[in-house]
């Protein structure tokens, strides 16, 4: 039990190895599930609220766990565990959004949470293996972010405009410029605005300098409009 929560390296973790697979294959399997059954969701307050607060708590515990072992051991401080990353905000958001019901934190969690979750753990930045915490702690946050996402759209009657994706982007735009300011401050890397992780990625292909914001802005917007694109898909079919 030591060592699953150590620092230490022991088993180092493989793209497409098995264990991704596996988790990928449980995260396509739950997504269908909660997409499959959106009326169990609408009809039964109680069905609701189990999906709610379970989702809720595995946000809430992941961060918690997350902090609490960084500091531990003492890897707080690196500038790399605050969660300023895309994936640490729809975190945060989506507990906001479980909590509160407010459409507008919904559809930014929609837009920032559901897809750049699920690429993360296509190509996560991650160092162990099955045998540690670190790698639960990955696949379940990420998967939690993803399925609130999915969640908060299918089991209520928000609905999302061409607005609402301009405005998200626009939200993440201005974020984006305060983050080059964190970065440059407290020499960090969020959001990977300074350079792709070290971890290959497909952000190795973005380029350099100017070069490299611009591509990921494109990218950015394109993928926003692409989860557009689903919602309307999701939305004829619930």
């Amino acid at each position: 039990m030591e060592r699953w929560f150590s620092e230490q390296v022991d088993q180092t973790f493989t793209t497409f190895g098995y264990s991704h697979l596996v988790m990928l294959a449980i995260y396509v399997v739950v997504s269908l599930l909660i997409f499959i059954r959106h009326d169990t969701w609408k009809q039964s307050n109680f069905s609701h609220n189990l999906i709610r607060i379970s989702l809720l708590s595995l946000l809430i515990l992941s961060e918690i766990s997350y902090q609490t072992w960084s500091i531990i051991h003492g890897v707080w401080g690196d500038g790399s565990h605050l969660p300023l990353h895309l994936c640490g905000i729809a975190s945060l958001l989506g507990v906001l959004a479980l909590i509160t019901y407010h459409p507008k934190l919904i559809k930014i969690t929609y837009f920032i949470g559901l897809f750049p979750a699920a690429i993360a753990m296509v190509t996560p930045d991650l160092p162990h293996d099955y045998q540690h915490y670190r790698f639960w702690k990955f696949f379940v946050h990420h998967m939690a972010i993803s399925w609130t996402s999915l969640f908060l759209i299918v089991a209520t009657s928000v609905k999302i405009t061409r607005k609402d994706l301009l405005e998200s982007f626009f939200y993440l735009v201005l974020y984006s410029f305060f983050i080059i300011g964190f970065n440059r401050f407290f020499q960090t890397n969020y959001l990977y605005l300074e350079g792709p992780p070290i971890v290959g990625t497909p952000l190795d292909w973005m380029g350099e300098g100017l070069s490299y914001y611009f591509t990921l802005l494109f990218l950015t917007f394109f993928v926003f409009s692409m989860m557009y694109l689903l919602y309307k898909l999701i939305r004829k079919y619930t």
